[in-house]
């Protein structure tokens, strides 16, 4: 039989090969075909008496990327129409048998009677990872960047073909909970030491491997299916398993604070799966994932993390009639920690950079913390020394402005400071190619105004980073007014090969991140200033699903830089346009305290010498209160919805003002950009799935209660109205090809 995306031979030992093989994609995924013919494969070789034993491989460089999550979004809207037409009890039970299948032709292969061997010559991901773990053996070929493991709980899921009863019946307890709740792949050989596979070989061996092990007589029957099979842990019960299972739960809370369902269920099916047999387990398994599947934290996750986060990298904003540029060189002006970190990822991606500060010595420093990083790096394991040296030859530090004769793109990284950056324009145009792009990393200063100190307008755009650039994903890019579309083109072209994500953002004062984020820290300070305890502060913030509380991330940030850019916004937007009693706050702390934030050991906390303990709340911060509240008289769930609607108002509001065009953007950007609680999908995504009108509501509650901060753009009363979403209203256009 011939089938689209396998390829299936059997050779003169009965060893039937069938190789993956997706026409058309770069990578394997799990599809509706894939689904459909591999359990018609997994058929015809149990019928086939001929067939020996099957050894499944790839074609492509990697086993499979995982499950094509498109498909379960279809599935989604499936159950929809069902539950409109026929009910909640028929549209659930719907939803569980398409969801359960995939499940049962892997159980399928796992009691076909005819052994299996996975040949994993590459990545093998979610869904992927799940195929392996069916067959009765796994070799994989030696692969220093392959990655084995289930990650979908970073898009709301859980593996649900599975993998949350194959896992703990092979690995340690603690080391399978660690597998499926972080999501981490693991190298090769750190499967086959946790006994995720059994061998690792060249490359050139691998299909001969699985081969052997079928004709040396390879057993057709799963470790859980033999009698006498005991957990590698003990039982659920025992000693050890009593000592894992409650601690786990202490974990779980402490780090979802019970936001994400999936991370819920994947404790319940492996504490109940691990006290059935596996059928009974996996029908455990399907059940939550039916459930999972059809919370909105999954559906709100999935849109966001994977599927809209998959468009923006591949251009979904790029203006599809410039022809792909090449950047090969750039120049970074300002070598600074974020200049030098802009200089490192850029080198780290196979550019060549230059970097250029006030002095020699200057530029200098910023090449060493480019190879302070790398170092870093080989320590962890994570990078050779001739990763090394490769990199740092690619960057040169400078004083002279002349280098910048042949670079295809310039980012200005100097001090946020108009007259600074004007004079840097100016001895920067001297000497740039004429078709050079300019871009301007600033965090907050609008890119139109900046741009009148550059002769073209239309080459000048803003490239904006987030600290630390080595890991934060996102990149801001903003259109000034006069911004072209080839300086966009360029921009968008230049992120996708440093392997960052895009947004494109309007121009405006903060643009969207900053806007949003600044509201968040800004909330902090109210809470502070109206008597909140500090730690209550804190630890409201992560309830809500932040990944830092707002006092740490104004430390993280720097008091004094805080304390500037409310100086700032003061002198260009007058008195009104900043709070005073915060920027009071802010005096007493930098000004008079000498508190400046982490990066001298003192701000809203202290931080002792590294090694020597944890960082602390400075007790002297109860006397810059004007009081003190008791917090049992505070109502914990309201201090979490003032952070999230705070933020999620101010999005609204760069949606009203053009700065955000695409929802897409504000809900990805929010989430990479400031940690937005990722379980919401994002700023705009936490209004549609509340409601407009829901939402609009809680708004005025806390307008009335918190003041002006909370009030409504008019688009979103408008919205509220007509019962109509971001996504709805806004549609998203499609992506451009890859």
């Amino acid at each position: 039989m011939a089938y689209k995306n396998f390829k299936v031979e059997t050779d003169a030992d009965g060893i039937a090969l069938v190789t993956w093989d997706i026409p058309g994609r770069s990578m394997n995924v799990l599809d509706e075909t894939s689904t459909n013919e591999l359990e018609a494969i997994v058929k015809e070789t149990t019928a086939d008496a001929a067939v020996k034993g099957v050894v499944i491989t790839s074609a492509k460089d990697a086993f499979c990327a995982g499950a094509d999550l498109s498909m379960l979004e279809g599935m989604n809207q499936a159950y929809a129409k069902v539950l409109k037409e026929q009910g909640e009890t028929a549209a659930n039970q719907m939803l569980f048998e398409q969801s359960r299948r995939f499940s049962l032709v892997l159980r399928s292969i796992e009691t076909s009677g005819k052994p299996w061997a996975a040949a994993i010559n590459g990545l093998a991901l979610g869904g992927g990872f799940e195929i392996t773990l069916c067959c009765h053996y796994r070799v994989a070929a030696e692969n220093p960047k392959t990655r084995l493991g289930l990650p979908e709980v970073k898009v709301g899921l859980f593996p649900g073909a599975g993998g949350t009863q194959r896992v703990p019946r092979l690995v340690q307890p603690q080391d399978a909970m660690t597998i499926l709740l972080k999501g981490e792949p693991v190298t090769v050989e750190k499967a086959k030491a946790l006994n995720l596979i059994h061998a690792i070989v060249p490359r050139a061996d691998l299909i001969k491997a699985a081969k052997d092990w079928i004709k040396g007589g390879g057993k057709a029957v799963a470790p859980w299916d033999e009698k006498g099979f005991r957990l590698p842990g003990g039982p659920v019960f025992s000693k050890a398993g009593m000592m894992m299972f409650p601690a786990g739960n202490a974990i779980y809370r402490r780090e979802t604070y019970d936001n994400y369902p999936a991370a819920r269920a994947i404790m319940s099916c492996v504490y109940e799966g691990l006290q059935l047999p596996i059928d009974a387990a996996l029908r455990v398994e399907s059940r939550y994932f039916t459930s999972v599947l059809r919370s909105k934290e999954a559906a709100a996750m999935i849109r966001s993390l994977f599927l809209s986060m998959q468009e923006l990298n591949k251009g979904a904003r790029r203006p599809k009639d410039v022809p792909a540029t090449k950047v090969k060189k750039i120049a970074v002006i300002g070598a600074g920690f974020m200049g030098a970190s802009v200089g490192y990822v850029s080198a780290r991606a196979g550019l060549d950079v230059v970097l250029i500060d006030r002095d020699q010595e200057s530029a200098d420093r910023g090449k060493a913390h480019a190879q302070k990083v790398i170092e870093e790096q080989i320590k962890k394991g994570r990078a050779k020394s001739t990763d090394a040296e490769t990199l740092l030859a690619r960057i040169t530090p400078t004083a002279d402005y002349a280098a910048l004769k042949d670079v295809d793109l310039v980012i200005e990284a100097v001090f946020e400071d108009r007259k600074v950056k004007a004079e840097t324009f100016a001895k920067a145009q001297e000497y740039l190619k004429p078709d050079v792009i300019f871009a301007s990393n600033t965090s907050t200063l609008p890119i139109t105004s900046l741009a009148e100190s550059f002769k073209d307008q239309g080459k000048f755009v803003g490239i904006h980073f987030f600290s630390p650039v080595e890991k934060m994903m996102l990149v801001e890019i903003i259109l000034g007014k006069n911004t072209g579309d080839v300086a966009l083109a360029t921009a968008l072209d230049y992120v996708r090969t440093i392997g960052k994500t895009p947004i494109v953002v309007n121009d405006s004062r903060g643009f969207f991140a900053n806007r949003c984020v600044g509201r968040y820290v800004a909330e902090g300070n109210e809470m502070f200033l109206e008597g909140v305890p500090p730690a209550m502060i804190e630890n409201c913030a992560k309830m809500a699903g932040m990944p830092v509380g707002p006092l740490s991330l104004s430390d993280e940030v720097a008091l004094d830089l805080g304390l500037k850019i409310m100086k700032a916004t003061e002198a260009d937007l007058g008195p009104n346009a900043i709070n005073p009693d915060q920027k009071k706050l802010m005096v007493e702390l930098v000004e008079k305290q000498g508190r400046l934030g982490r990066k001298n050991s003192k701000g809203f906390y202290d931080y002792p010498e590294k090694g020597k303990g944890q960082k602390s709340l400075w007790p002297g911060l109860s006397a810059l209160q004007p009081k003190q509240l008791d917090p049992d008289t505070l109502d914990v769930e309201e201090l979490k919805q003032r952070f999230l609607v705070v933020q999620a108002v101010e999005a609204a509001r760069t949606v009203e003002d053009h700065v955000i065009t695409d929802p897409r953007e504000a809900d990805v950007g929010s989430i990479l950009g400031f940690g937005f609680a990722p379980f919401t999908g994002g700023t705009l995504s936490y209004i549609d799935f509340m409601g407009t009108k829901k939402f609009v509501e809680l708004c005025h509650k806390l307008e009335a209660k918190y003041g002006s901060r909370f009030t409504p753009p008019k688009l979103l009363v408008e919205m509220a109205a007509k019962g109509e979403t971001f996504y709805g209203r806004f549609a998203p256009k499609k992506a451009a090809a890859a």
